[in-house]
């Protein structure tokens, strides 16, 4: 299991801000419950890439909490899920289709505290339906017959919301396509797209700006900039509706002020730290804003329909 780890636990017990024994209480009525701060990163890039890329985000934090803050990379979107559902993570930026997984088997567990703010003031994104552009596959209608990479059983971009709308359509999954798969990840996807594995996949994007660009932000950009995918081989031939961005959840049964300071130090990370920032969420955006589980309601309600779609079948 990928939570096995030996943890070293220490205790800091200086204030943060301020001198005063105001100050020191806010602080002593956590610290007496918080040792260590235990944070789930989801798959869909190799381990290394997702250590580098949040490192920054990881010293923000420990220096700012003054405790350990240690990650655990997740070979795909369930080990995270899990790991919150058993509570061996406290924190995680998860999608929205994955919080919905653990509200439904148990909605007292873990609560959504921030997600992004994109560049045109909304709080989504849309899935996207990619090809490799030397095909002659423009439409979702020209898919008949063709074969798709879903990204995770439990992304919402990579699964839940493509084959959601499909069915909406009237769009029989099994039947449309000559056959789907999972890929392992929304970048595994891409790549087994331009192996010729697949002829299309979906993943996340922020649907705004340039498509020729990556548009904003999303795994099509991370991808280009991090030199693994030249934007040049591929089109996308498909947009989904607006999904909110998925959130940042935390553990319910942490003390309040502790969940206050966790997510008081996020809001601050675009103005104190806008590079970092833009890594951790894979582009520009506007910075993080609180969300709560009523606006995660309408992504509960579609992960139950299929649920039950699967079921009947």
């Amino acid at each position: 299991m990928f939570l096995r780890a030996a943890i070293f636990l220490s205790i800091f017990s200086s204030p943060l801000f301020g001198n005063s024994s105001n100050d020191f209480s806010f602080e002593k009525s956590w610290r007496n419950e918080v040792n260590i701060l235990r944070i789930g990163l989801l798959g869909g890039e190799n381990e290394a890439d997702r250590i580098k890329n949040y490192e920054c985000w990881r010293v923000y934090l420990e220096n700012n909490l003054k405790i350990p803050v240690k990650f655990f990379p997740a070979s795909d979107y369930a080990g995270v899920i899990h790991g919150l559902l058993g509570g061996f993570l406290d924190y995680a930026s998860i999608g929205a289709s994955g919080y919905a997984a653990i509200f439904i088997e148990n909605p007292d567990i873990v609560e959504p505290i921030l997600t992004v703010k994109e560049n045109d003031g909304s709080k989504g994104y849309k899935a996207a339906m990619y090809v490799k552009k030397s095909s002659k596959i423009f439409s979702l209608e020209d898919m008949k017959n063709k074969s798709i990479a879903w990204s995770d059983p439990n992304s919402t971009s990579g699964f839940l919301v493509p084959s959601y709308e499909f069915v909406k359509k009237g769009i029989s999954i099994n039947d449309y396509f000559s056959y789907t798969g999972f890929a392992g990840g929304h970048e595994q996807a891409v790549i087994a797209v331009l192996n010729n594995q697949y002829d299309a996949g979906v993943t996340w994007v922020s649907g705004i700006g340039e498509v020729d660009e990556g548009y904003t932000r999303g795994v099509l950009k991370n991808m280009s900039n991090k030199g693994l995918l030249n934007l040049n081989d591929i089109r996308v031939i498909w947009l989904s509706d607006i999904i909110i961005n998925g959130p940042h959840v935390i553990q319910k049964s942490l003390p309040v002020d502790f969940k206050k300071k966790i997510t008081n130090l996020n809001l601050e990370l675009y103005k104190k730290n806008l590079s970092c920032y833009n890594q951790i969420t894979n582009g520009n955006s506007l910075g993080f804003v609180k969300v709560d589980e009523n606006d995660y309601q309408n992504i509960i309600k579609m992960r139950k329909e299929i649920k039950s779609q699967r079921r009947a079948r």
